[in-house]
């Protein structure tokens, strides 16, 4: 069965800097008519910074929607028509003040797919190299360096609790094994 939704009309509600709200007229697969509200995302990179010594830099944040501080990858939105290779390499160096020898792409993922558009590109970045950071006027950011195997045990039992990082931590971790 084809199981395709077909956007018969699209009306934009709200146009922010960085989320734009549609409310889409769809025919359904049997060919009953529906309406859903997407959210339109330019994507977003997700970076998994790891030294020599195994070890991961993170950032701590206050996420006002979650109302709390969050441990993180670095990460940080797409420009439109931006490379994701050239804005992980910016988000690293203004998030964590490095640059990396060595980038591995660990493929993408959708965060919430149910209604938002983003995709997520996660990096595996290596052969760090260390300058200063340069982070927005509006962002505020604390450096956090943990050992990617207890990051990993992080990841897993629910003590990294932000989705993209729990993410990016698994397929790094991963591919560092060597198991995919």
């Amino acid at each position: 069965m084809d199981l395709t939704e077909k956007m018969l009309d699209s009306k934009e509600i709200f146009d922010g800097r960085m989320l734009h709200l549609f409310v889409d007229t769809v025919s359904l697969p049997n060919g009953a008519i529906s309406t859903r509200e997407v959210i339109r995302h330019p994507g977003a990179v997700v970076i998994a910074p790891v030294d020599e010594q195994g070890r991961v830099y993170l950032v701590r944040q206050f996420r006002y929607p979650a109302g709390k501080v969050l441990l993180e990858l670095p990460a940080g939105k797409l420009e439109a028509g931006e490379d994701p290779l050239e804005a992980a390499k910016r988000e690293l160096a203004e998030e964590v003040g490095a640059a990396a020898a060595h980038w591995t792409a660990l493929g993408t993922a959708l965060p919430v797919g149910g209604y938002c558009s983003e995709v997520h590109h996660f990096f595996l970045a290596r052969g760090l190299t260390f300058g200063t950071t340069h982070f927005d006027e509006d962002e505020f950011l604390e450096q956090a360096v943990i050992p990617m195997d207890e990051l990993f045990a992080m990841a897993a039992d629910g003590r990294l609790d932000d989705e993209k990082s729990v993410v990016g931590v698994l397929r790094a971790w991963h591919t560092m094994k060597g198991e995919v």
